[in-house]
């Protein structure tokens, strides 16, 4: 049996893509059209109450969600991947410390800067996105000063590198500008580096077509 990602080209899905291709695994890919909101389908919904993406199906039935979680348990049943250092390292917690951080600290301001009027009313809604562009900024700076490189943890590629690299193609969610300033030139540099590694560079072709 294989594993089916749910999720959208160009979206969070990209990153349990990823992973699964390094990792070798089969899967399939279901999507799930942001544009047409299937996300808030009722069959979509009875995978996860949440209407978010991705999720992941188990080759068991089972479902997992939430893109942390998901690249954990890729890398733990594929130990071989190199998804993971290996447990108990100290590698292992940064890898560990830098999707969680991504997850939290920077993932929820993408959904304000992309739909803002779900949270505030109309006339905030571009100071609220303002206001999260600067912190996606600030917080992507963080890992900007934190990248060995070429891999973002000096004992080399993870499941941190995929999930970084991700954010390094939604331009608008950190302004095409200040990108093209010069800001964070290691992460993009990362984002390249993970494009073309031969398994997840046909994932990568895929979900993010102009490079």
């Amino acid at each position: 049996m294989s594993y089916t990602i749910y999720g959208d080209p160009g979206s969070g899905a990209f990153s349990t893509e990823a992973a699964l291709a390094e990792a070798g695994a089969r899967y399939e890919f279901h999507t799930i059209s942001l544009k047409n909101n299937e996300q808030k389908s009722a069959e979509f919904l009875k995978i996860n109450p949440s209407g978010k993406m991705p999720a992941l199906r188990l080759p068991g039935g089972e479902i997992v969600t939430e893109s942390a979680a998901i690249l954990f348990a890729v890398a733990e049943r594929f130990p071989d991947s190199g998804l993971l250092p290996p447990p108990g390292s100290f590698a292992r917690a940064q890898a560990m410390r830098w999707i969680v951080f991504l997850a939290s600290e920077v993932y929820p301001m993408v959904e304000i800067v992309d739909y803002p009027e779900r949270f505030v009313p109309e006339e905030r809604k571009e100071a609220l996105r303002d206001k999260a562009r600067e912190r996606i900024r600030a917080r992507l700076t963080i890992l900007e000063e934190n990248i060995a490189a070429p891999w973002l943890l000096p004992t080399g590629f993870s499941a941190a590198d995929i999930y970084a690299a991700m954010f390094t193609r939604w331009r608008y969610d950190v302004g095409k500008d200040w990108l093209e300033a010069g800001n964070l030139s290691r992460l993009m540099a990362l984002g390249d580096a993970v494009g073309t590694r031969p398994k997840i560079a046909p994932v990568w072709k895929r979900h993010f077509p102009k490079g």
